[in-house]
Formats: structure tokens, C-alpha cells, sequence
């Protein structure tokens, strides 16, 4: 079975950048162990000028040049045309698309599965941007006219399944993110108090409100440490979130590792206490998953895709995002009770191993594979 997975992928697989990367490295992967399917990943890239073909981790790697601009222009405009002229001539017996790729198969005559990996329209609304709001709109038409037009969406979690009620029209398959099957094989070293966050800096990821939550951790006299990944993607809130840590005295206390490896994540899980996600919108964040298969006990709010990923107590907490109060009391409780630390992350990384393991998932996308193929011929 010739399958082309039209994503988002970076040069580098051990480098991904943000979640979406992730996953279709994650994917492709744990999917290349099937002898049965011939993989080609097919993706864009603005910093060429002509097509690239390689061969990486057992799959053809296709990278289009692409041209620089509006995401939006390019989902709907010249990167659909060229995505789906590609296609049409690398005749798949089946296309996955990811994320904005989705848009850009629109109605292609080949048979079809599409992972939801966000709302990007709701995520507009909370980058507060110039003309955020009617932007966001024009993205709810288009991404919702798109979710219509798919005869096999794939979601990643019951927040997507949700959100894509009284729209979508195709099947629907539930399957988790997978993550990278070394998370589940991390030696813990915890060290007490640090608290470690991996997720790009803005305002949907609601950084600041886990500093000034963490800054009332150290008013209350406990020894944290608060560790941070992730690149800025909004340099007026990057802006405000450096000021907040000069004004606050915390320029020792928390460190900004920028974009790090996936061995460098390794090392940061190894030692965490406790791993602090408190965004605004989700709806699976890789993030969580690996701290998780880690056995990392977690701190994450109460809304959208998080409250699906654990329960209330069991391998972590739910917080209201808008409370830092509410953030530092359960940051606090984990940070007091190392018996409640010990056993919350033995039930992240079970809970871990049967949702998010990579050859799991490949495992359930596969077989969404066949079953579509299946009803192409039938």
C-alpha cells in the first residue's frame, strides 16, 4: 500500500519543531515498521527552490519549495495547487494529511484520512493580534468547510470529536497522538522542585500565568525551580513575559531553554518533579503525553483537550488557567507530598504506554488505512 503522509516534517527528525512536526516523525516511524506500506512523506518548504526527495527513517521524504506568506493564502492558494498536482502524479493508494495540510487536499479524487491537530481559529482569538478577531472567522469558514469536505478524519482526542459535531460528514476514528517510544524508557532522576514546561511561548500557551504562579511558590518559601522550553512565537508577548521575570526577581529562578532535542527534553524529564502545562486551548498536547510515558506527574488546566488526557487526582491536577492561586495550590500539594509525586507518576506512565506508544497508534492507523481502502473497492 503506497501511502503519501502530507504534513508538516522537519530536516531534521530529531529537531521537530512544535507538536504537529512531532507526531508525523513519531508517525512515520513506528508506520515504517509495516512492510507492507510504502511511505512518503510530502511537505512543504519556503527556503527551497526546487524539489528535494530523501530517504529518512524508512520513507521517501518529498519536500516541495514553497513560497513565503500568509498560512492561510498558501493552505488555500499556491500550496494547494501544488500539493495536489504532486499527489496526482505520485498516484498514492491513500493520502493522510495533518493539520493545515488538510486544506490543501480538499477534494482531491484519491482516498482520504485527515488529523485534526488544533482549532487554529480559536487560536487566533487568543494571540489578540491585529484583526485577530475577524481573522479568526475567515479561519472558522475555511477550516470548517474543509473538516466537511473529509470522508475519514482522524481525532486525537474527544475535545476534537466534540468540536467537529453537527460538521463533519465522514467517519470519524478515534486514535492518540503517538510519542517517541524512547519516553517511555526515561531513567528518573528527580530533582525536588523543579518544575519543567515544554510548549512555544504565547499568550495561548498562557506562560506568564505559570511564572506568576511559580513566583508564589517561592513567597511561600518552597526551593522550585521553574524550567521552560519553547520557543518565542510572539515576540510583544515574549516581550512581556521577560519583563514579568526581571520585575518579579525570578531571573534566577526560572530558566528559558529556547527550542531544545528530543535528547535534551529526555534529560529535563529525567529530573522534573513535575511537569506545569496551564494553556488556554489544546487539544492534545505531545507535551503532556511524553511527560506522562516519562512518569511525570502533571499540573494542566481544566479546559478544552487537557481534562481528557488524565483525571483529577489520579496522574495529576487540573487547574483553572485563570487562577494562578488555583495553579500554585496544586503545584504546592505535589511539591509537599513526594509519596503523592512517586505514585502519580507510576499511573501517568501506565495510563501512557496503551494511548500514546508509537507502535499502538501505527497499529490503529493502519487499520484505518485498510478500512478505507476496503471502502474504495466496495
Amino acid at each position: 500500500m503506497k501511502v503519501a503522509i502530507v504534513t508538516h516534517f522537519p530536516k531534521n527528525p530529531a529537531m521537530p519543531r512544535g507538536g504537529v512536526e512531532a507526531v508525523s516523525v513519531n508517525l512515520v516511524k513506528a508506520l515504517a515498521n509495516f512492510k507492507d506500506l510504502d511511505l512518503h512523506v510530502v511537505t512543504l518548504d519556503d527556503s527551497l527552490y526546487n524539489l528535494e526527495t530523501s530517504s529518512l527513517i524508512g520513507a521517501t521524504i518529498h519536500r516541495l519549495p514553497g513560497v513565503k506568506g500568509p498560512v492561510l493564502l498558501n493552505a488555500i492558494g499556491h500550496g494547494r495547487r501544488q500539493i495536489s498536482s504532486y499527489l496526482k502524479k505520485l498516484l498514492p493508494d491513500i493520502v493522510h494529511a495533518h493539520d493545515t495540510y488538510g486544506l490543501m487536499v480538499k477534494g482531491l479524487p484519491i482516498p482520504r484520512v485527515f488529523t485534526i491537530h488544533g482549532f487554529i481559529y480559536a487560536d487566533t482569538l487568543f494571540s489578540r493580534t491585529k484583526w485577530a478577531w475577524p481573522r479568526s472567522k475567515l479561519w472558522q469558514r475555511i477550516e470548517t468547510s474543509g473538516w466537511a469536505d473529509q470522508p475519514h478524519i482522524i481525532s486525537i482526542s474527544p475535545y476534537v470529536r466534540e468540536r467537529l459535531s453537527g460538521i463533519a460528514t465522514g467517519t470519524i476514528h478515534d486514535i492518540d497522538n503517538p510519542i517517541s517510544e524512547t519516553f517511555f524508557n526515561i531513567n528518573r532522576r528527580e530533582r525536588k522542585g523543579v518544575i519543567f514546561s515544554a510548549a512555544v511561548i504565547s499568550r495561548r500557551k498562557n506562560t506568564i500565568a505559570l511564572v506568576e504562579a511559580f513566583a508564589k511558590l517561592l513567597k511561600e518559601g518552597c526551593d522550585v525551580e521553574l524550567r521552560i522550553a519553547g520557543t518565542i512565537v510572539e515576540p510583544q508577548y515574549g516581550n512581556l513575559l521577560l519583563e514579568a521575570i526581571s520585575e518579579m526577581g525570578l531571573s534566577n529562578k526560572v530558566t528559558l531553554l529556547g527550542q531544545i532535542s528530543t535528547e535534551q527534553i529526555h534529560e529535563e524529564l529525567s529530573v522534573a518533579s513535575v511537569f506545569a502545562l496551564v494553556s488556554f486551548e489544546e487539544g492534545s498536547p505531545m507535551g503532556i503525553e511524553e511527560a506522562m510515558a516519562a512518569g511525570v506527574p502533571i499540573v494542566t488546566s481544566n479546559r478544552c483537550g487537557m481534562p481528557y488526557l488524565l483525571r483529577h487526582g489520579e496522574s495529576g491536577y487540573l487547574v483553572d488557567p485563570f487562577d494562578t492561586s488555583n495553579i500554585a495550590r496544586y503545584l504546592r500539594m505535589l511539591y509537599e507530598n513526594d509519596a503523592r509525586r512517586v505514585l502519580m507518576g507510576k499511573r501517568a506512565h501506565v495510563t501512557s504506554l496503551d494511548r500514546f506508544h508509537p507502535d499502538s497508534v501505527a497499529r490503529r492507523t493502519r487499520e484505518v488505512y485498510l478500512e478505507v481502502i476496503d471502502k474504495q473497492h466496495n
